[in-house]
């Protein structure tokens, strides 16, 4: 399959990109790397994106930003960037790249723990997060030529060490990559893919 990765130079996408790499075509958008660049927070950089890289069997997106911080201390601009990156980013790789994902492919997004399991700090991204795996278990209901879905990641212990916490109850980013693997490969549609259930 030729499956295009936005996100791939994270942590989880490297580990996605390394487990579907043997098998499949990936092609890479970050930011800043890649084989192509996006900006989840411009539509028109997606655009940009699709018309580079034309059709494809999948995407998968392990993109889009949202600020850690006390409920108190967020601010319009934190929750705006929630907003706009991490919901409407990739509700937009949806919307724009419904046309260039082949019959049957699938598109997975990713959302994260946070939005059932919240934390002091999280509002904006648990917000972000439940908002994102409602949109796709609304918007899978009238996608009849490909599969949508988004997977929830639990804290990466790769993240969490760089952060000084303790990794005991993380789960490492080639664990993590299982889940999206099986969303590429699977036929769930609409679903919310949970780490814990794929290790």
């Amino acid at each position: 399959m030729k499956i295009l990765l936005i996100g791939a130079t994270g942590t989880i996408g490297r580990a996605v990109a390394a487990r579907l790499a043997d098998e499949h075509e990936v092609i890479s958008a970050s930011f800043s790397g890649g084989d192509v660049q996006v900006d989840l927070g411009q539509s028109e950089s997606i655009k940009a994106m699709f018309e580079t890289v034309g059709k494809v069997d999948a995407v998968i997106s392990t993109a889009g930003q949202a600020n850690f911080a006390p409920f108190q201390a967020l601010s319009d601009d934190d929750y705006q960037l929630a907003l706009n990156n991490k919901l409407m980013g990739q509700v937009n790789l949806v919307r724009i790249g419904a046309e260039y994902v082949k019959q049957g492919g699938s598109i997975t997004l990713t959302s994260g723990v946070l939005s059932r399991q919240p934390m002091p700090g999280s509002a904006s991204i648990s917000m972000a997060n439940g908002a994102l795996e409602s949109f796709v278990k609304a918007a899978a209901l009238e996608l009849h030529q490909l599969r949508l879905n988004v997977v929830a990641p639990v804290f990466v212990k790769e993240t969490m060490a760089m952060m000084g916490m303790d990794t005991i109850d993380g789960v490492s980013a080639a664990d993590t990559a299982i889940a999206y693997e099986a969303a590429v490969t699977g036929d769930m549609h609409g679903q919310t893919l949970d780490i814990t259930d794929y290790i």
